[in-house]
């Protein structure tokens, strides 16, 4: 049974239960919820949508954003995600390869790509925003419209009302879609030249949920407080509550909303949980589980979490775009692990992983995306991250392309920086290469958040904890590290040109 499917029948059986409350409080019931998404799914079919046709998604994280998304792939349709605001060239080079026939945006969006005052605001705040108004794919017929809000100017005329589909007739859904059939296009990756999309099938998708719900025990009663829609979706599935944050919410109002709607689980990239915790020390007493994932959790993060919420337990979860998740593991075995490299946990039931010859991480499982979009597929992932395998244990070692190269010695970063983040007073670390012109070696350069008498204490005490051959030329230290996205990963490239100044 695919993801839609069990979600809808899950709501079939507590239509009166509250399954979401949204950011600004409004709470939609299952039963609600079920009758949106049916009735989406029927006016998107009868609008003339197609099995396997693609819908460029543009809605942010809202209770709209999931109804539509939900019609979308109950309707035979496939999520495209292409985010309109990675700049021009990009955006039209994701759009040459998924072809999409449908666009879903929000109002204002339409509003702001094609209106020219609106255009030129966008402009000096720095987004370049494509016209998705006029979005032709070559060969293709003109492309069909859902606009999201009240209509504004700029909408396209015929554009498809996403409050009239919602608020129509719901008849009840023939028989469960192919689980095979692609569900989401995700681009990830790549260049203009050669973009990058992650596809997903119903399958893979509905074993991801299952995946983590087999280490995130989830039921009724439970309060889950995140935007992210891949833990929203296992909340629903299980009939627990998804309390979604507002838009672009400080992180005392985050930390607020837990408290007021009794949330029992929170998901927070590491750099935005340190946020919350800067603004309150001490998260709500309701909490069992926190997790943290997207990027690598550093050792000084955890404590705070732990001491942060004493009864909750602290997870950090490994994943990829195309197969997530792979393995989860506690702050307390994270925080134990004193060897070298970031402990990552065991592999959840049915993930498969190996180490390849020259120490790359191969994963397989039921959760794992076809493919690349426009490429064949495949049956294992190669990860790009370097690991080993102790007891059954993955313990990541660093990334392929951050090898930096010392004489005969090659340096992987993330083989020594969680060591080096557990250092007392070092809040985060990382190491990068600024390339010498004259030797085709590297400065090896280690950036560190804290105290600015760091640089000598560290001298003195990283020939204990680290090799000699990976011992930096060089200890800078920053208010913060630099960081891009909405997950906002560590942005090495800008490390490198900050510490290279």
């Amino acid at each position: 049974m695919t993801l839609v499917q069990r979600l809808l029948d899950q709501a079939a059986a507590a239509p009166g239960e509250v399954a979401l409350i949204a950011g600004d409080g409004a709470e939609l019931t299952y039963g609600e919820l079920r009758r949106r998404v049916l009735a989406v799914r029927h006016g998107l079919l009868a609008a003339g949508l197609a099995p396997g046709d693609g819908v460029l998604f543009s809605v942010r994280p809202s209770p709209e954003s999931l109804v539509l998304a939900l019609g979308v792939v109950a309707a035979g349709g496939v999520v495209v995600f292409a985010d309109p605001g990675a700049g021009p060239e990009m955006f039209t080079a994701r759009l040459r390869l998924a072809r999409p026939r449908w666009s879903a945006a929000e109002s204002v969006l339409y509003a702001g790509s094609r209106l020219r005052p609106v255009r030129a605001y966008a402009r000096r705040r720095g987004l370049l925003l494509p016209n998705l108004a006029d979005l032709q794919i070559p060969g293709e017929e003109p492309m069909r419209h859902i606009h999201v809000g009240r209509r504004l100017p700029g909408v396209p005329r015929n554009a498809l009302s996403f409050e009239r589909l919602a608020s129509g007739d719901a008849p009840e859904p023939g028989p469960d879609e192919d689980p095979g059939a692609p569900a989401a296009v995700i681009f990830t990756s790549g260049t203009t030249a050669a973009p990058r999309a992650v596809v997903h099938t119903r399958a893979s998708l509905a074993a991801a949920l299952d995946l983590f719900r087999t280490r995130l025990p989830l039921g009724p009663g439970d309060v889950v407080h995140t935007d992210q829609l891949m833990l929203g979706l296992p909340t629903l599935i299980a009939g627990a509550r998804w309390s979604m944050p507002p838009l672009s919410c400080p992180p005392g109002r985050f930390a607020r909303l837990m408290r007021e709607r009794g949330a029992t689980h929170v998901f927070c990239v590491p750099v935005h949980l340190a946020d919350v915790l800067d603004a309150s020390p001490e998260l709500p007493p309701t909490l069992r589980y926190v997790l943290l994932g997207a990027a690598p959790a550093p050792p000084a993060i955890l404590r705070r979490a732990v001491a942060a919420a004493p009864s909750a337990e602290v997870l950090s979860v490994y994943a990829m775009t195309e197969i997530l998740p792979v393995a989860i593991a506690s702050a307390e075995e994270k925080l134990a692990h004193t060897g070298a490299g970031d402990l990552l946990g065991a592999p959840l039931p049915g993930v498969g992983a190996r180490i390849a010859d020259d120490g790359e991480l191969l994963l397989s499982g039921p959760n794992l995306c076809s493919g690349y979009l426009g490429a064949d597929p495949h049956t294992e992932l190669p990860t790009g991250d370097l690991a080993r395998l102790d007891r059954h244990r993955l313990i990541l070692m660093g990334r392929k392309k951050d090898m930096l190269i010392r004489g005969k010695f090659n340096l992987y970063p993330g083989l020594y920086e969680p060591a080096i983040a557990a250092l007392p007073d070092v809040a985060e670390a990382a190491i990068v290469g600024v390339p010498d012109p004259g030797t085709g070696d590297e400065e090896v350069v280690l950036a560190v958040v804290g105290p600015a008498d760091l640089p000598a204490r560290l001298r003195r005490a990283l020939p204990g904890v680290i090799d000699h051959d990976a011992l930096p030329d060089r200890i800078v230290v920053l208010d913060g590290l630099p960081r891009s996205g909405r997950t906002r990963k560590l942005d090495r490239d800008r490390l490198r040109e900050l510490v290279g100044a």
